[in-house]
């Protein structure tokens, strides 16, 4: 892997995924000038028709787009361009199906959807690289292009080939060296699972062994980032200085390290969905439409946090909601002002890109009622007028956010091998069934509470802040949250104590401390290496069904309504002050929450899964003050406020009013809308109106 030279935006690209090749009739220019008349800056082109650019094997078809990326330039919109390996053309899985992938051994994924092959398997590479060449060769010097993505939402799939298999058992053979080493890191006396030679390995599709799984898990991310990378380098030998490369990251995906794809690229790209309607308004608890969707205001603010934390800079939104996303029987457009929010709340955290999916609705294929832009009619609606307004928004922000950095007032940290360790075995039960989505759920109660306390969040994954240093920690964010850290090497833990040593306030979560690097249940009382620094141990642990009410202690206060949820630690403080209780016969006689000075800081353990204002309690207690405090201290929710910093030192301010009512905020510093074209004064009662955002700039 090649090192890609990082893309720094300017201005934030409009626009959205444009496929003329699904239109019944030609209407490239009518299109193009219905985008530029919204504000459209830019569309990306190409990704999903392989059987376009090479209907028959080795014969190539690629002047098709051209008239596409013409009638773009002409009107000033740019192009990303996308490599077509995500959906393969049905000559090349009749002539090669060996390239099929396999979600169980020996069982191939039947071709007639997309991303079913193997893309580790060299017959595939093959035939990939050629058609990369092809097409990236033709268009990299046209004019219109100012990037690439590479695929398309890839890790989809656990490739169970036999080649993949093959592959895996020889990078374990590098990694512990033999198996006597491998019986003992992974514990395989259990159940007789011990093996005498490699070839006594057996395929993942029985296994029933935590440490095993882990590392099946790592490897496939490893052939998500091998791929992309060498994607990337082959588009890189035609590509321009100026040209980035990418691809859209789907964080749901099973088979992917956003934090290593990341690092092969030039930005990060991913394309968050959520739901709308009711899903974005403050006031109710609905549940997630989809696994691949999020609900609520700080689940929309969540997926934009996580994308910053791929790279921990700007990032590309490839794709998001124009209308209904889902099914046919999934039907719940926005309400007006919606589509303005969300592309103001992922600008506020970083987004230098909108680019929605898509452009028009199709009228045939799985995706028929994912709604674009335009309607099945293709006549301009409420949705297109929209838009057209972020547009127009847009335009007069101009470049006012170029070098914009999002505020974080606490930061949580993020592990990837403790979300792949929990899809295994699950802590949290959903219905009596143990609930893949445990870890989201975990950091989700967290980085909630963070939002409804009026706070911002900063998504650190492990290897990052490790790279940071405790005292950078403690510097940056005087809150760092830990939720669910399960899968933790001993210099991770240790990370945390010193953070809260040089003066950081640590809040630790359940389940953290928990397990080692391995996914091994640590031979030590919990939560190992914390328990000294923290005060606090336990020995005990329950799922519950039902929320339990906590009430709060000393000078940490609660409202009346907050709750435990899902599991409830038995801690036992040592030298650590409870500050919260539970109201129940048993559990009782545990502490909810406990805290203890350590160093110049303190660490607060959090004995459950706290509802969303049992969440917010423990933030608001434990944050000294938020980033919006300067413009608007008395703001409360359904508003919230989001912020990052200008290169000249000044701040951009983001206000959402997420209800159905008006709402005001006093502001006490003087600022400018860039929008409006109007100056505000210190002291100034703003008005925002229902479901609707506004922009200030420092003045």
């Amino acid at each position: 892997m090649s090192l890609v030279p990082p893309y720094r935006p300017t201005g934030v690209l409009f626009g959205a995924a444009y496929y003329a090749e699904y239109h019944l009739s030609d209407r490239v220019k009518q299109d193009l000038d219905l985008m530029k008349q919204a504000g459209f800056t830019v569309i990306r082109v190409g990704e999903s028709v392989w059987s376009n650019w090479e209907p028959e094997e080795g014969r190539f078809e690629l002047e098709w787009l051209l008239p596409v990326l013409d009638s773009a330039h002409e009107r000033g919109i740019k192009v990303i361009l996308g490599t077509p390996t995500y959906a393969v053309p049905p000559w090349l899985q009749q002539a090669y199906p060996e390239i099929a992938a396999e979600r169980a051994t020996g069982n191939p994924i039947p071709w007639g959807a997309r991303q079913e092959v193997d893309y580790s398997h060299p017959a595939f590479l093959f035939h990939a690289e050629r058609v990369i060449r092809k097409v990236v060769g033709r268009y990299a010097d046209h004019p219109s292009v100012i990037g690439y993505q590479v695929d398309n939402e890839p890790g989809l799939e656990l490739f169970h080939n036999r080649g993949a298999f093959i592959r895996f058992v020889r990078r374990l053979k590098v990694q512990y060296g033999d198996v006597d080493t491998l019986n003992r890191e992974w514990g395989l006396t259990y159940w007789s699972h011990r093996i005498a030679d490699w070839s006594e390995l057996w395929r993942p599709d029985g296994n029933s062994l935590p440490q095993y799984d882990l590392a099946w898990r790592r490897y496939q991310s490893e052939l998500t980032t091998e791929f992309i990378s060498w994607q990337s380098d082959i588009v890189r030998e035609y590509a321009h200085e100026d040209q980035f490369v990418t691809t859209c990251i789907n964080y749901p995906r099973k088979a992917h390290d956003d934090l290593k794809l990341s690092a092969a690229l030039s930005v990060t790209a991913g394309n968050p969905y959520y739901s709308m309607q009711d899903h974005l308004d403050v006031t109710k608890e609905l549940a997630p439409q989809t696994e691949w969707t999020t609900t609520g205001v700080a689940g929309l603010f969540r997926q934009a946090d996580r994308l910053f934390s791929s790279r921990q800079e700007r990032f590309l939104v490839t794709e998001t909601n124009a209308q209904s996303i889902d099914g046919s029987a999934n039907n719940l457009p926005p309400w007006p002002g919606q589509l303005q929010q969300a592309a103001f709340a992922l600008i506020s955290r970083g987004a230098a890109m909108i680019e929605y999916w898509h452009w028009h609705t199709i009228p045939y294929g799985a995706e028929t009622y994912w709604g674009g832009v335009l309607p099945h009619s293709l006549q301009p609606g409420r949705v297109y007028q929209e838009v057209s307004a972020i547009g127009a928004a847009l335009e007069k922000i101009g470049d006012a956010l170029d070098g914009f950095e999002p505020d974080g007032d606490v930061a949580l940290l993020w592990s990837n091998d403790t979300r792949w360790a929990f899809q295994f075995f699950p802590p949290l039960s959903v219905a009596g069934r143990p609930d893949p989505a445990s870890y989201e759920r975990i950091f989700d109660a967290f980085h909630r509470g963070v939002i409804d306390a009026g706070a911002q969040a900063r998504i650190l994954h492990a290897q990052q802040a490790v790279e940071l240093g405790a005292a950078e920690l403690a510097k940056r964010y005087p809150v760092l949250i830990a939720p669910a850290f399960y899968v933790a090497a001993d210099r991770e833990l240790e990370l945390l104590r010193d953070y809260a040593a040089a003066g950081g306030h640590l809040i630790i979560g359940i389940r953290t401390g928990y397990g080692d690097h391995e996914a091994r249940a640590r031979v030590d009382v919990a939560p190992a290496v914390l328990r000294e620094p923290a005060g606090v141990h336990y020995e005990e642990f329950s799922n519950i069904d039902e929320p339990i009410p906590v009430t709060g202690r000393g000078d940490f206060s609660s409202p009346a309504t907050a709750a435990a949820t899902c599991w409830i630690d038995g801690l036992i403080p040592e030298e650590a002050e409870p500050i919260a209780e539970y109201i129940h016969p048993r559990f009782g006689a545990f502490p909810a929450a406990v805290t203890r000075a350590h160093g110049s800081g303190r660490i607060t353990t959090v004995g459950t899964v706290p509802d969303p204002t049992l969440s917010a309690a423990v933030i608001a207690w434990a944050l000294p003050a938020a980033v919006a405090d300067e413009l608007a201290p008395s703001r409360a929710l359904p508003v919230t406020i989001s912020s990052g910093t200008l290169p000249d030192g000044r701040r951009a301010w983001f206000l959402f009013n997420w209800s159905w009512d008006e709402a005001s905020v006093t502001i006490l510093r003087p600022t400018n809308d860039p929008v409006a074209g109007t100056a505000h004064e210190a002291g100034t009662a703003l008005s925002i109106p229902a479901w609707s955002t506004r922009i200030l700039l420092d003045g």
